[in-house]
């Protein structure tokens, strides 16, 4: 059984399929008339309406006129910054739209080093995006995000940075995505794990209270790895889930319920990024990727 079905399969037993229906619901309730989707009260805005698009897709509820309508606007908005760009990228390859221009600037971004960008967090995404658009994203990428783990087996959003909750997940997620696998990603899950809070959900970084964003990453990074989510953290975000179908962002907190409910949602399908890439990379790739998480 492959890694994909494994996670939904782990993802319906844990939350049961239907759990997508309602947060996509409220999800797609809230696409502007531009085609963008926006917070209550708010503007349309490129950056959440890829989060939503992605969300959504992950969701299964990615509907034709409204995906039309999504990629329509995202196509008309200003050149992005590195991450940015990287994340449109993933949203309009969900949108089945071209991507070879954006990913062609993607590329031009490339470092000496092997960063994308500026960042360690513009490089994650930088390999995730490219993974998805079919584009090897580079050994040297990979082997600088394999040099920016921490001694404590995270990553953080910045070279020489904290670690933190999202950005481990998510390079967990693009390191994956290219066959690393063994003892960095080994690391990677038990940084995350001994983040968990007594109320089985997950902080951006140690000390701090449980958040829904940071539990799905997460989650997300655990379906990965290809190991099974913590069960606490499926029942925090139950405990999240307010009657109109959004997220809270936390215990205390009701903040950006869009973005939260965008990025939640992925974890209640069992989804993990990219959500469109090649099924099986090729035997050089695999063969690269093990010697150099061997190193």
């Amino acid at each position: 059984m492959g890694l994909k079905l494994l996670a939904t399969v782990a993802a319906a037993a844990l939350v049961g399929a239907p759990a997508v229906d309602r947060p996509a619901g409220y999800l797609a309730g809230h696409q502007a008339p531009d085609g963008g989707f926006v917070e209550q009260g708010g503007r349309s805005d490129p950056a959440l309406t890829a989060w939503a698009v992605l969300g959504l897709d992950a969701a299964g509820h990615l509907s034709g006129p409204a995906g039309a309508a999504a990629a329509g606007y995202l196509v008309g908005q200003p050149s992005p910054q590195p991450t940015d760009l990287a994340l449109r990228i993933l949203a309009l390859r969900s949108l089945d739209q071209p991507v070879s221009g954006l990913v062609e600037r993607l590329v031009r971004l490339r470092r000496p080093d092997g960063r994308v960008g500026p960042l360690v967090n513009s490089t994650i995404w930088a390999v995730l995006a490219l993974r998805s658009a079919r584009t090897p994203p580079g050994a040297k990428a990979v082997a600088y995000l394999l040099r920016q783990q921490s001694r404590s087996g995270g990553w953080s959003w910045a070279p020489g940075g904290a670690p933190d909750s999202n950005d481990t997940a998510a390079a967990i997620e693009a390191l994956r995505s290219t066959s690393v696998s063994g003892r960095p990603i080994v690391r990677g899950i038990a940084y995350l794990r001994g983040l968990e809070n007594r109320d089985g959900g997950f902080p951006l970084a140690r000390g701090r209270p449980s958040d829904s964003q940071s539990t799905a990453w997460a989650v997300q990074a655990f379906f990965a790895a290809g190991r099974k989510p913590p069960g606490g953290a499926f029942r925090f975000l139950a405990r999240m889930l307010r009657p109109d179908g959004s997220y809270r962002y936390s215990t205390r907190y009701v903040t950006t319920p869009v973005w939260v409910t965008a990025q939640v949602l992925p974890a209640l399908a069992g989804k993990a990024f990219p959500l469109r890439r090649p099924a099986v990379s090729s035997p050089r790739a695999r063969s690269g990727a093990r010697s150099r998480a061997a190193g």
